[in-house]
């Protein structure tokens, strides 16, 4: 017995936007699709994630060895909204001004206004607590020593793949498609309502894309989805039409930001593109229609689902916290593997236990795509790097404040130099030719 769905989606076909009766939504049977999304800077979860790094990054300045594991969470109201911080930090040296970092933050992100979801510039309309204190004893006997054992144990997975390799604008990146035109959507939103093109935006705002494939391989972008934050006075341009409103802001996204953010190539007419599916998305928006916390957005930072996750979040957390670390060194050994030619797509998988500095095990794995056996790459991997958290700090250099730009827009499938540091994302030729021999 088969089911038949059928509803309303909108189609980009020739330049023009309708909406079309489909059934599946345009899905045949036949069809191979993955899914990815992502959200931006002033999505509320996000904005705790920046506010987490931007304490870690004050922190290293002061400290390069300060320890750091703060969670930040954030919610709007009707007369007063809330930012808490809560965590630990040990450093050598005056703890910074956490309250202020938090406020800067996410003013600079956008919200300093109580009207869209949250004034961090306010002291009446915005109340900051904080409770931090220092890492625990038991921890850092274990951390602290000369060897640097992990800060926790854990699971970590790092992951590469060719499905970007075959596109100009995202040469280079060996990361799944779907995660990277979803990342380059919101990082797109954010820089237009940045610098003016978008001024109807707020902060808040998601993206995500479906791939269809064939044969295994990325073929075209089936459906975006773009929901964002906007201007509640924007209708008022249209005599109150609330259709009139989406309308614009259906053809201000499509000009302004999947034209910008998808290679043409990828894009056939007809495709699925939705904004703002509910009809509105108007102020107050941000924390105000939704709470925010550091570490709840781990697939998106990461590869959109297609590889593993361990569990563990990255943001507000210093380079002895493995959670980090290594989940950055496996993803820089799993992108040698695929530079190098030894497998088209290579998940890496890390296992630690607090106050040990070697992994439990490392193991390496193709799916099939490698020429040599899982175990022969695994070993070849073991030979080529060091996943001790001190020589994973040391050969990434990461004992810097480099990580207020991975708190949005991905940590990962990202270009060193050009929006941050990334050094985890830096091929080092001489690991491809040891990776070869």
């Amino acid at each position: 017995m088969s089911v038949r769905e059928t509803f309303y989606h909108e189609v980009i076909a020739g330049g023009n936007t309708e909406l079309i009766e489909d059934n599946h939504g345009g899905l045949s049977m036949a069809e191979e699709l993955f899914t990815s999304e992502s959200v931006a800077s002033g999505h509320p979860d996000k904005l705790c994630d920046a506010i987490s790094d931007a304490i870690v990054d004050a922190c290293l300045k002061i400290d390069a060895n300060a320890r750091v594991a703060v969670e930040t969470s954030v919610k709007g109201g009707r007369e007063q909204g809330i930012i808490l911080l809560a965590g630990e930090v040990t450093l050598s040296g005056k703890h910074p001004d956490y309250e202020q970092i938090a406020r800067k933050t996410a003013a600079e992100i956008g919200y300093d206004s109580h009207e869209i979801g949250l004034d961090a510039t306010s002291e009446t309309r915005c109340e900051v607590l904080q409770k931090i204190t220092a890492q625990a004893a038991n921890i850092s006997q274990g951390v602290n020593t000369s060897e640097q054992g992990a800060g926790d144990q854990g699971i970590m997975f790092g992951f590469a793949c060719k499905e970007t390799e075959n596109f100009p604008e995202l040469e280079g990146r060996y990361f799944p498609l779907a995660a990277a035109l979803s990342q380059r959507l919101t990082r797109r939103m954010t820089n237009a309502r940045q610098d003016g093109t978008l001024p109807w935006a707020r902060p808040d705002a998601k993206s995500q894309v479906t791939i269809e494939y064939e044969n295994g391989m990325p073929k075209r972008v089936h459906t975006v989805i773009i929901a964002i934050q906007h201007d509640k006075n924007l209708k008022d341009r249209f005599d109150g039409s609330v259709e009139k409103e989406l309308e614009f802001v259906r053809n201000e996204i499509t000009e302004h930001v999947v034209k910008h953010a998808i290679p043409s190539t990828l894009i056939e007419e007809p495709y699925n593109l939705i904004v703002n599916g509910t009809g509105r998305f108007a102020d107050p928006g941000g924390p105000y229609a939704d709470a925010g916390l550091t570490g709840r957005k781990i697939i998106v930072d990461t590869y959109g689902g297609m590889g593993r996750h361990g569990g563990g979040a990255f943001s507000g957390k210093d380079p002895s916290k493995v959670d980090r670390s290594a989940a950055y060194a496996a993803r820089w050994a799993a992108k040698h593997v695929v530079a190098a030619g030894l497998a088209t797509k290579c998940e890496i998988q890390l296992s630690y236990v607090i106050g040990v500095s070697k992994p439990i095990s490392i193991r390496a794995e193709s799916f099939g795509t490698s020429s040599i056996s899982d175990s022969e790459l695994t070993a070849k991997v073991k030979s080529v790097f060091d996943f001790t958290p001190k020589s994973i700090a040391i050969e990434l250099n990461l004992l810097r404040p480099i990580y207020s730009c991975t708190a949005a827009g991905g940590h990962f499938g990202r270009t060193p130099g050009v929006d941050g540091d990334f050094p985890w994302e830096i091929l080092d030729q001489a690991k491809i030719n040891s990776l070869q021999n």
